[in-house]
């Protein structure tokens, strides 16, 4: 038993996850590879190895003649009767090569075959290993700064996370543990190339899979994520059990589940809403925060124009446009935003609509608006960031009894409000606000809203 060899290749499997049987293969051509440089040719060489015991022989084929003409591939039949009195002429004999008889050039050639083998098969079981992981998340050790890019260890190889992968302001520190996601492995001569980035909108997702079991067991759906990292993301999500609540599921209680992707992601925020099948319902909750009025949507034309009240324009819009970007990414509609005044200026709304509005104010009909000095957490979704716990019952705003319709538009919460409508909202009240809304379409027929709830 080839004591040496069989613990050499024992500790490369453990080590470096390269079976036996392939290092034998390599061993096997580098033996035939030493016997080519020595004898000038490998046809006649035959190398016979024990699979269990890494005992190995080498044998040269020769054809036993008379006269010698070519001694490596013939043999003399004096020669041949010393090895096997047996042979004949015209028979094939058996000849065996000790490895020391290889010459210092050719030792040297199987040797670096065998180490050239061991490192295409290391290559190859790194990049099997990170090509599984492809489109999903790992995390990663930051080594240092290569100029404005940054080297990151991933265990068994190292990634570069260039600067248009990294998020605007994000500093990090040597030896910092930070997620990323595999955007792509490719498989190169000098090893694996992995190309990592903490700006892909799929690095949200994977890290909302790997905290809310809901999303993970395919309970809940993220049906869409439009992301401006470092800033904000809105995320739409769907339940395919009517007993979860999908927005509830991914906030969590106290808001835990949503803060530790916001901590990972530094405090980025986070808008958390409910997806619709309905276009109209859909643009409106991506609008959220901002209070809509109506929403017309043309699936066809992917374009949707969107009233709000004055004062709403500018969340809706957002701070650089950033709201209404997002919403229109979210739902892949070409969103116009227009406000009360803009919309009666261009048509949209009857001229009396304002005097309309002030008339169903006063029968209680609409409620007081309040404008909103920041984004608060609404029927829509959640809108969280770091260390956000506003989220006090998870189902809370979004319970039984309130349907996509009515989870969608909520005015901001005053001060102190419990997350649920008072007992004073009674069977009767709603009856007379569906009595009024009655009236208030025959009165204008002509304008479809959006309903929501107040």
């Amino acid at each position: 038993m080839n004591t040496e060899l069989l613990e050499a290749l024992t500790i490369l499997e453990q080590e470096k996850n390269i079976s036996k049987d392939t290092m034998m293969d390599a061993i096997e051509n580098s033996l035939i590879s030493a016997c080519k440089n020595h004898f000038g040719t490998s046809d006649n060489i035959k190398v016979i190895m024990n699979r269990e015991t890494c005992d190995y022989a080498v044998f040269a084929e020769k054809e036993v003649v008379d006269e010698v003409m070519d001694p490596a591939l013939e043999i003399s039949l004096e020669e041949a009767e010393q090895i096997d009195s047996s042979l004949q002429l015209g028979d094939v004999a058996q000849i065996r090569v000790e490895s020391k008889s290889f010459g210092r050039i050719a030792t040297q050639n199987a040797k670096n075959l065998i180490l050239q083998k061991i490192r295409e098969e290391e290559r190859k079981v790194v990049f099997d290993q990170y090509f599984e992981k492809e489109r999903d998340i790992v995390t990663g050790i930051v080594q240092r700064y290569v100029g404005k890019n940054i080297s990151i260890n991933l265990g068994r190889a190292d990634a570069m996370l260039t600067e248009n992968e990294q998020v605007k302001g994000e500093v990090f520190q040597p030896t910092e543990r930070i997620k990323l996601y595999i955007v792509e492995v490719k498989n190169t001569p000098k090893g694996p190339k992995i190309l990592v980035s903490r700006t892909h909108p799929e690095l949200v997702k994977r890290l909302f899979e790997a905290e809310v079991t809901e999303v993970s067991d395919g309970t809940v759906e993220i049906k869409s994520i439009a992301r401006e990292a470092g800033s904000r993301t809105k995320m739409a999500v769907w339940s395919n059990d009517d007993k979860v609540d999908p927005v509830g599921a991914c906030v969590g209680l106290n808001g835990s589940r949503v803060n530790a992707v916001v901590s990972e992601l530094r405090g980025e925020k986070i808008d958390i809403i409910n997806w619709s099948d309905n276009p109209a319902l859909l643009i409106e909750n991506a609008l959220s925060p901002a209070k809509v009025i109506s929403v017309m949507a043309d699936p066809d034309e992917k374009a949707a124009s969107v009233i709000v009240p004055d004062y709403q324009l500018s969340l809706a819009i957002g701070k650089e446009g950033q709201n209404a970007r997002l919403a229109a990414r979210l739902t892949g509609y070409k969103i116009d935003i227009k406000s009360e005044t803009q919309a009666i200026e261009s048509g949209e709304l009857p001229a009396d609509y304002m005097d309309q509005m002030e008339m169903m104010d006063e029968d209680g009909y609409v409620g007081e608006y309040e404008p909103y000095d920041e984004y608060e957490d609404d029927g829509n979704g959640a809108d969280y960031g770091e260390g956000g716990t506003g989220y006090e019952d998870i189902s809370a705003g979004y319970g039984d009894g309130y349907g996509d319709e009515a989870s969608a538009g909520y005015e901001e919460a005053p001060a102190g409000y419990e997350d649920s409508y008072e007992e004073e909202a009674s069977a009767g009240a709603e009856a007379d606000i569906e009595e009024t809304e009655r009236e208030y379409e025959e009165e204008v027929p002509e304008i479809e809203f959006v309903e929501t709830e107040q």
